[in-house]
């Protein structure tokens, strides 16, 4: 699936020295994970610290996109909030991907602060306070900024609606619209080229992801 330009931030690219980028479509590795699933802490994980840089030292044989595809697991209430984090995070560095990654590394380290029993009786303006603070801490950014894109108000809008939702509600709409017009349902997915790669695992160790993608990226 297309990436809109403003998710640009998912988005990390490999190709190797001989490949032309204008001439060459390039495989496409999609994950789909939730700030507060431990399952999906595990694939991030080794995909962050072990297999990215793996594929920027030694690029695989054809050009490679990796989508970091944020899914928002609606039975775990504050996973809304966190990817809401997400969105912040990609507005206010211009869809970095090193921004985005590194915050969501520190975010996915983080998780438990946000899980049910740690966010149950805290308002959600709070939790947004901290994710702020945490997008401060890893990557630098204002933490008012942030919290203004995240904050929902406590009166009515000026039309009298109540559901006012944040300044990054409609990004988080297309997100889960993305979503699910690929059936998307649990949480890690990884999507090749298209179609759903089911035996890859979230305990994959990195020697495993580096075996399949020298498989399947020809």
């Amino acid at each position: 699936m297309a990436l809109p330009p403003k998710f640009t931030g998912h988005r990390l690219t490999f190709s190797p020295a001989s490949a032309s980028s204008s001439t060459i479509s390039p495989h496409t590795i999609e994950f789909y994970v939730d700030y507060v699933c431990p399952f999906s802490t595990k694939l991030f994980n080794t995909l962050y610290t072990s297999v990215i840089p793996h594929l920027q030292s030694s690029p695989p044989s054809a050009p490679l996109t990796l989508v970091f595809r944020q899914q928002v697991q609606p039975w775990h209430p504050s996973s809304t909030l966190t990817h809401e984090a997400g969105l912040a995070v990609l507005r206010l560095t211009g869809s970095d991907p090193s921004k985005f990654y590194a915050f969501s590394a520190a975010l996915f380290k983080d998780q438990k602060a946000y899980f049910d029993v740690n966010v149950v009786n805290e308002p959600r303006n709070a939790t947004y306070r901290r994710l702020a603070k945490l997008a401060k801490e890893s990557v630098g950014l204002d933490e008012e900024e942030v919290y203004k894109l995240l904050a929902v108000r406590d009166t009515p809008a000026e039309d009298g609606s109540l559901n006012v939702g944040n300044e990054v509600t409609d990004e988080l709409k297309v997100l889960v619209k993305m979503a699910r017009l690929v059936g998307v349902h649990v949480s890690p997915t990884v999507i090749f080229d298209g179609v759903v790669a089911g035996e890859i695992s979230s305990s994959w160790t990195k020697e495993q992801w580096v075996e399949w993608i020298g498989k399947n990226v020809v």
